[in-house]
């Protein structure tokens, strides 16, 4: 429940909590700097550690500005994903997905209720040009995907790439987000398939995917149209 909503006498409240959020999003930064440079230096340590705290320091933030709950579900649903993709098992793997595509769908039901209060809804041309990518991008890695991944990594490639489209309702920084999103998991279906792979992949794979996180919080936070409903 936001200030606004829960009336004048939380004024004083929201404020104190907006006050803790500039600690914690430094925290995320410091952390995803810590994770980056870790990655670029080949200390497997240091992402084990710094991994499991981003996206918890995020959905933090998010809710000490008061977002709507499922935006920091959503984060918490990509924490999940995170720490399930550590383990080096194809059934953690899964899970992790599992894990990714509810936030997903935390996602694309606050994109929507965008949508129900009044914010244009993402264009059709570029949601074509989504599922144009798409299409391409699965027929030329299906063939060396392994067999038993084919099905749920098409599956859960239509969940993300509808995120990454209705994205822009909540604004361009949103829609990067959702862009930067598909583009981080891209980079590591290429990787299961064993395509050639540019320096420091772990590296790219996280930079694209901290960001995407980030400016889709960052698009909520600045384009919210739910801070006047309670709960949401």
């Amino acid at each position: 429940m936001t200030a606004t909503a829960a009336g004048p006498g939380s004024t004083g409240t929201g404020r104190r909590a907006e006050r803790f959020a500039r600690p914690v999003l430094l925290a995320f930064l410091l952390v995803a700097a810590a994770d980056l440079a870790g990655l670029l230096a080949g200390a497997e340590t240091v992402h084990l550690v710094a991994k499991p705290l981003l996206m918890p320091l995020l959905a933090g933030y998010a809710a000490l500005r008061g977002a709507p709950r499922l935006l920091v579900a959503a984060l918490l649903f990509g924490w999940g994903g995170d720490v399930f993709l550590l383990a080096d098992d194809d059934l953690a793997f899964l899970v992790g997905m599992g894990s990714f595509a509810v936030g997903h769908v935390c996602y694309l039901t606050l994109f929507g209720r965008g949508e129900g209060r009044g914010r244009a809804p993402a264009p059709l041309v570029t949601g074509a040009g989504y599922a144009v990518v798409l299409v391409v991008f699965l027929v030329l890695i299906w063939p060396d995907l392994p067999a038993d991944l084919r099905i749920p990594l098409t599956g859960y490639s239509l969940l993300l790439t509808a995120m990454a489209w209705r994205a822009g309702v909540f604004g361009p920084y949103a829609a990067a987000g959702g862009a930067l999103f598909l583009l981080s998991d891209a980079l590591i279906a290429t990787g299961i398939a064993e395509w050639p792979q540019a320096p420091a992949p772990d590296f790219w794979v996280m930079l694209t995917y901290i960001a995407a996180q980030a400016l889709l919080t960052l698009g909520v936070l600045t384009q919210d149209t739910t801070k006047d409903t309670p709960g949401v």
